[in-house]
């Protein structure tokens, strides 16, 4: 068994190259895949533009007895 990569033989580095190469693909092909993936739904009309307004300032009491207007 090769355990370090100074030692290692030609085969090793080949797995290890071989390895790598089939990672990368596996990633590429998943991600073009999740692209292309259309679910019918389209964010721009699905969502709506959301508006929030202010409601009205609220009057804490703290345990001190002083009043804070947020």
């Amino acid at each position: 068994m090769n355990w370090s990569m100074y030692t290692a033989d030609r085969h090793t580095h080949l797995k290890i190259v071989v390895v790598g190469l089939c990672a990368a693909l596996l990633i590429a092909v998943i991600g073009i895949s999740a692209r292309e993936l259309n679910l019918d739904v389209d964010i721009m009309t699905s969502q709506g533009p959301s508006a929030y307004k202010a409601g009205a300032p609220v009057v804490f009491t703290s345990r001190d007895g002083s009043t804070v207007i947020r």
